[in-house]
């Protein structure tokens, strides 16, 4: 089997991770959710009060690199690799709308975007990985032979991610939700450093009305066309 590299980008809360997840399962592919990576250094950044809701020391966070040690290990019961900050694991503790208030500041810092990049790149030298954030498909893997840009209104995203901090007992307003939605969008699509844009030979994709099971048909079309049995 001709083993390929699936980039997908998108907005947050567009469900790329979870139709990653499964698309890379299909195939028996490795699956890296590298907006965990971002988050995990904005955790890193928040338990040592280097980000706050006034404040960002940049100098002393890029200073702290070398402290931070991003792994995943895989989650028999759950089904998916889990993120471990040195050592620690703290996918619960990264999926917090705390934490996301953070992640778009942090990630625009080159030295952070140099950090993690290199460390995606490592991770897929090998091909047979599925890999999704903001600039898969135009910075870590310019050359991945599927590119898929996922979309969907402000709207929906928010809804989605306002149900899904629900059933995990977080306590929020729906607009908060969707300021932070929006929040995030500007400042991914208009940092300096590596923007959220689609690339020119991306599929793009609007989930909007879209079921996971129908997102996840149409990539596993889409795959299989360029992997040869």
């Amino acid at each position: 089997m001709n083993k390929i590299i699936i980039a997908i980008d998108g907005f947050s809360s567009t469900g790329k991770s979870t139709v990653a997840k499964q698309l890379a399962k299909r195939f028996n592919y490795i699956y890296v959710d590298t907006g965990a990576m971002y988050r995990a250094v904005t955790y890193f950044a928040l338990e040592n009060e280097l980000i706050g809701a006034d404040f960002f020391d940049e100098k002393a966070l890029i200073h702290r690199l070398g402290d931070i040690s991003i792994t995943f290990k895989f989650n028999e019961v759950a089904g998916f690799a889990e993120v471990y900050l040195n050592g620690k694991n703290i996918e619960a503790a990264i999926r917090t709308l705390r934490v996301s208030k953070y992640v778009s500041p942090v990630a625009t810092l080159s030295a952070v975007r140099r950090k993690l990049v290199e460390q995606q790149q490592l991770m897929g030298k090998d091909k047979g990985i599925v890999m999704d954030g903001r600039d898969i498909g135009t910075v870590v893997f310019p050359d991945a032979e599927l590119k898929i840009f996922m979309t969907a209104s402000a709207e929906t995203r928010a809804k989605r991610r306002y149900k899904e901090l629900l059933d995990r007992g977080h306590n929020l307003s729906y607009d908060d939700v969707l300021e932070n939605v929006t929040t995030r969008d500007r400042i991914d699509s208009t940092r300096e450093d590596s923007p959220l844009v689609k690339a020119a030979d991306a599929i793009e994709i609007d989930n909007s009305d879209l079921t996971i099971e129908e997102q996840l048909e149409t990539l596993t079309g889409l795959a299989k066309e360029l992997i040869r049995y």
